[in-house]
């Protein structure tokens, strides 16, 4: 008997419950968005190190993402769960102790391979347990949980900072209370092991099936700009409201990421019953509208367009990913769905590394607002690139059920 079909009936709560684990880390992912101009402060560095520490992040997802995918759909879910909390445990006690680049360094590469391991293993459990009948909640449910942690993170971060002391412990004390409370759901999730054994490498570039490239092709080619569109906003967010905006308060940069999260999952929400490649397509106009807002905010120092920049990334990373997670979930067998969605995610987080790290040292060389322009300009080619194939592909294949 396989994950999936062991537990068909399991009550809807249950797949609440099962979604936590996803959202306790992704609150981590993004927690130290609003204090990293605290660090800046303490310790000095520039924004192209800034940079660097976030995509030493995606090092560490895309190196977990390798390995995890694999050995969830071999060993189970909560072998790869447990250890990735673990993991996110230790990042906790770096970050709220660190006193140098290198300890945030570290901190976030934890973070990254813990992310990886739940993108992969957490979505795919939360599957397991909805059971092949719902399918296509259980893709709604372990996105939204995804980005609503996401957003969570820093909004929690700005607001604990800006109120209580020792923000940069207090922050991290807070989110491994979280993450203790995931522990306690994973050991308790009703899923199995495997019953069949896995082939080929356990350290692989992942992949899907064959006969549903398309399908992942479709997610990625939405997904992966609009997460490089958030990832931006998450990086340099902060930086563009202090230097441009004059917005120092982390209250701000924090609730700018709640709110750009936020309508990734009211997105998510609302065309959840629409056709996918409906629901691709929206979202590549939503990340090319987006970028467009951000050239015209860095331009006119505005924050109203800004915030709309970042509203509308979020909603095309929110379109893209449900999209993308939607299609494997209808398609790729239970066997190899971790798999799978650590396929999406490494075609999504590929850019979303480089993008944000080239732009973060072309803003030192050249300004922010030259900096910002470029990238947008790039990331538009990009999602309307992604829409037309989007256009062109769902024609040759048929919608999932």
């Amino acid at each position: 008997m396989s994950e999936r079909q062991a537990a068909p009936r399991t009550p809807t709560w249950w797949l609440w419950l099962a979604a936590w684990p996803v959202t306790a880390v992704f609150v981590l992912s993004n927690a130290a968005t609003p204090l990293y101009v605290l660090w800046q402060r303490d310790i000095g560095f520039s924004k192209g190190t800034l940079t660097v520490v976030f995509a030493l992040y995606i090092v560490g997802l895309l190196g977990s993402l390798l390995v995890s995918g694999v050995v969830s759909d071999r060993l189970g879910r909560k072998p790869v769960l447990l250890p990735a909390l673990a993991l996110a445990l230790a990042a906790c006690a770096i970050f709220a102790t660190a006193t140098t680049v290198t300890a945030l360094l570290v901190a976030r590469l934890f973070t990254g391979i813990a992310v990886g391991a739940v993108v992969s293993a957490g979505m795919a459990a939360v599957t397991d347990v909805a059971g092949p009948e719902r399918r296509r909640l259980a893709a709604l449910l372990a996105s939204c949980a995804m980005v609503f942690g996401a957003g969570l993170g820093p909004l929690l971060a700005g607001v604990l900072s800006e109120t209580l002391p020792a923000p940069t412990v207090t922050v991290f004390a807070v989110e491994a209370v979280l993450l203790v409370t995931a522990v306690l759901a994973v050991l308790r999730m009703p899923v199995r092991r495997p019953a069949a054994p896995g082939e080929g490498a356990w350290v692989r570039v992942p992949g899907v099936p064959r006969g549903n490239g398309v399908h992942l092709a479709l997610g990625v080619a939405v997904f992966a700009p609009g997460i490089t569109a958030t990832s931006f906003v998450l990086s340099l967010g902060p930086t563009l409201l202090t230097e441009l905006l004059g917005t120092t308060s982390r209250i701000v940069s924090g609730a700018m990421a709640f709110v750009m999260f936020l309508a990734a999952t009211g997105v998510q929400f609302a065309v959840r019953k629409l056709p996918r490649h409906t629901v691709l397509t929206a979202g590549a106009i939503s990340t090319s509208l987006g970028m467009t807002a951000l050239i015209a905010a860095v331009h006119a120092s505005s924050v109203v367009l800004l915030v709309a920049s970042a509203l509308l990334a979020g909603a095309g990373q929110g379109m893209g990913q449900l999209g993308g997670l939607s299609l494997l979930n209808s398609t790729v067998p239970p066997r190899r769905l971790a798999e799978a969605n650590a396929a999406l995610n490494v075609g999504g987080y590929l850019p979303a590394g480089l993008l944000p790290v080239s732009t973060g040292y072309l803003m030192d060389a050249v300004g922010p607002p030259t900096g910002a322009t470029v990238f947008g300009t790039a990331l538009t080619g990009l999602a309307v690139v992604g829409a037309l194939f989007v256009l062109v592909g769902h024609r040759r294949v048929p919608e999932p059920a």
